[in-house]
């Protein structure tokens, strides 16, 4: 369903590369749409100019974005609910916390997040955060995990082990 659901969003664009930009940027950065056709990240609206300027395209693609976005019943009940979560990754390290990225051979294939969980939780690891980017929106879908403590190297050889890791970074 969640698969449908983001190849839905992505073909009601496909007529449009512009505004399709603007819709995969909107959902890479968890901002919503207003009932006004307003862009918001949870509540709180961003001026069209600042979200064009960042997908690369003019403030009247956003503003023709919104509005098709809320004209697509689907569609609308989407983005009027979107939110946006704090990715701490990149604050971790002063935080006392480590990030672990995995990179896999396959981001359609079940059982990543399990697999990369149940070693964590074999070593009693405390994950603080964990987030997936979505491999139809992401050129590079990852998996991110940020556990409390630092990560021994055993964890880290069994992590790199499973069978659905290309890569694990550190």
């Amino acid at each position: 369903m969640i698969c449908y659901m983001w190849e839905a969003i992505l073909r009601a664009f496909e007529d449009s590369p512009s505004q399709e930009r603007v819709v995969r940027f909107l959902l890479e950065n968890g901002f919503g749409v207003s009932q006004e056709s307003k862009i918001v990240c949870n509540g709180v609206e961003i001026p069209a100019t600042h979200i064009a300027r960042a997908a690369g395209t003019d403030r009247r693609v956003v503003d023709a974005t919104a509005r098709r976005i809320l004209d697509i019943p689907e569609l609308r009940e989407v983005f009027l609910h979107l939110r946006a979560t704090p990715d701490i990754s990149a604050v971790a390290e002063s935080l006392g916390r480590t990030v672990i990225t995995v990179l896999p051979n396959d981001a359609q294939q079940k059982g990543i997040v399990g697999a990369a969980v149940n070693v964590l939780s074999e070593y009693n690891l405390s994950i603080r955060q964990i987030f997936v980017t979505d491999p139809l929106l992401s050129e590079e879908p990852k998996l991110v995990i940020i556990v409390d403590e630092e990560l021994p190297g055993v964890v880290f050889e069994k992590l790199k082990a499973l069978p659905q890791v290309r890569q694990l970074i550190i």
